[in-house]
C-alpha cells in the first residue's frame, strides 16, 4: 500500500475505537462534492447532466466544515464537477486540513497551475490527478485533445511544489492489460504517491453507455493486469483484499455508509454512485431512513455491476479487521490471478454475502 505510515495509523486508530463502541455502520471516507459543474464533459460521467441552475450551486465553506465534523470520517474526498473552480475551495480544504483529516482533491488538473499557489503543502492534503491512462486513451476518455499533457504538468509542478499527488484511474471498455500496465509504469516514473485504480461505474446519466465495462470482463481484465505487475513495483492505493476482489477472487457486497456523500442537494441516498434515490437532511437521518437493504449487487440491478472502490473498499477493509491474518496473506502474495473465481452476485443470481479466503495469490507490489 502506498499510504504513509501516519495516514494508516490514524486511520486505524479511528477503526478500533469504532470497534469498541461497537458501531456497526460508521463511515470511512467523507465524499463531499461542493458542486457539479465541470470544465469537461466525458464520456462516462453523468455529473454533470443537471440543469444550469443545479450546476451554479455550491456548498459554501461553513457547509462544508460542518459535513466534515457531523460526518466524522478520518479522510475525505473532494470531487466532483471540477472542485478547483470553487472559488472558495482553499479556504475549505484549509478547514479540513485544520481538523487533521486527509483530504484527497480530486481534480481533472486543468486549473492547477493557476490555482497551486492557493495551497499549501501538508500531510494531510492529496492532489488527486484524474488520469485514465496514456495520452490517446485519456483524452479519448474526457473528449478532449490535450487535457493529457496538461494534467502530467500538473503533477510535475505539484510534486516539485512538495505536495502528496495521487493519480485516479477509472478503467472503461477497450483496455487491454498490457495498455494498463504501460500507464501503471509511467505513474511509478512520474513519482506519484500512488494510482487509485477501478472500474468505471455505469451512471444512468452518462453520455454514452457503451463505454462500461462489466462483469466477468472486469475480472479477468485485473487478473491479466496483476499478472504483469508481479514483476513490477506498482503502488496501488487500495486494500490487499480490495484488489483480490477486483481480481475475482472475494465475495463482497458493498459498504454504503462506508463513503457517504454530501452534495448540493444535501446527504445523497444511498452512496455517491446513485443520484436519483433520494437525499437526507443530516449524517444521521441518512443512516437512520436509508432503505440499505434495498441496495447492493444482490438487491438491486443498478447496483449488479458495480465493483468501484468507494463501495467495496470499505467492505474489503471491514474483511481486514476481521481476518487479519487472510488480508497480510494477500498482501504478501499478491491477488490470485488463476484458478477458479469466486460465483457472480447479482440482483439476477444472488448467493450468500461471505468472504473467501482464496489460493494462494500471485504476487503484486501495492
Amino acid at each position: 500500500m502506498s499510504v504513509p505510515l501516519r495516514q494508516q495509523l490514524a486511520v486505524g486508530s479511528y477503526l478500533i475505537k469504532q470497534k469498541l463502541k461497537g458501531s456497526k455502520k460508521y463511515p470511512l471516507v467523507l465524499m463531499l462534492e461542493p458542486l457539479f459543474k465541470c470544465n469537461l464533459a466525458c464520456a462516462g460521467c453523468g455529473k454533470i447532466d443537471y440543469p444550469d441552475d443545479i450546476l451554479d450551486k455550491r456548498l459554501s465553506v461553513q457547509e462544508c466544515l460542518d459535513a466534515v465534523d457531523e460526518c466524522g470520517a478520518p479522510m475525505v474526498s473532494i470531487p466532483g464537477g471540477e472542485p478547483l473552480i470553487h472559488k472558495e475551495m482553499p479556504q475549505i480544504v484549509e478547514g479540513i486540513v485544520a481538523r487533521k483529516k486527509f483530504v484527497y482533491l480530486c481534480t481533472n488538473a486543468l486549473l492547477l497551475r493557476k490555482r497551486i499557489n492557493d495551497y499549501k503543502p501538508s500531510p494531510y492534503l492529496t492532489f488527486s490527478i484524474h488520469l485514465d491512462g496514456l495520452q490517446n486513451r485519456h483524452d479519448a476518455s474526457v473528449c478532449q485533445e490535450g487535457v493529457f499533457d496538461i494534467a502530467v504538468e500538473a503533477i510535475k509542478l505539484a510534486l516539485s511544489k512538495g505536495f502528496r499527488v495521487n493519480v485516479n484511474c477509472t478503467l472503461f471498455q477497450g483496455e487491454t492489460p498490457d495498455e494498463v500496465a504501460e500507464f501503471l509504469d509511467y505513474a511509478m516514473e512520474l513519482g506519484v504517491e500512488g494510482v487509485t485504480i477501478a472500474p468505471g461505474f455505469s451512471y444512468e446519466h452518462a453520455p454514452r453507455q457503451d463505454v462500461f465495462i462489466k462483469g466477468i470482463d472486469v475480472k479477468n481484465l485485473f487478473r491479466d493486469i496483476f499478472k504483469i505487475g508481479k514483476t513490477r513495483k506498482w503502488k496501488l492505493n487500495h486494500s490487499s483484499l480490495y484488489l483480490d476482489f477486483l481480481a475475482g477472487n472475494q465475495n463482497y457486497n458493498c459498504t454504503p455508509w462506508g463513503n457517504p456523500t454530501r452534495n448540493v442537494f444535501g446527504w445523497q441516498k444511498p452512496c455517491y454512485l446513485l443520484a436519483d434515490e433520494g437525499n437526507a437532511s443530516s449524517f444521521q437521518e441518512l443512516l437512520d431512513t436509508t432503505p440499505w437493504e434495498k441496495y447492493g449487487t444482490v438487491n438491486n440491478p443498478k447496483c449488479a455491476n458495480c465493483m468501484a472502490h468507494c463501495g467495496y473498499e470499505a467492505t474489503a477493509v471491514e474483511d481486514t479487521l476481521a481476518h487479519p491474518l487472510k488480508a497480510l496473506w494477500a498482501s504478501i502474495r499478491g491477488p490470485k490471478t488463476t484458478g477458479e473465481m469466486v460465483a457472480e452476485v447479482s440482483a439476477n443470481h444472488p448467493m450468500p454475502a461471505k468472504t473467501t479466503i482464496s489460493d494462494i495469490p500471485v504476487k503484486v507490489e501495492s
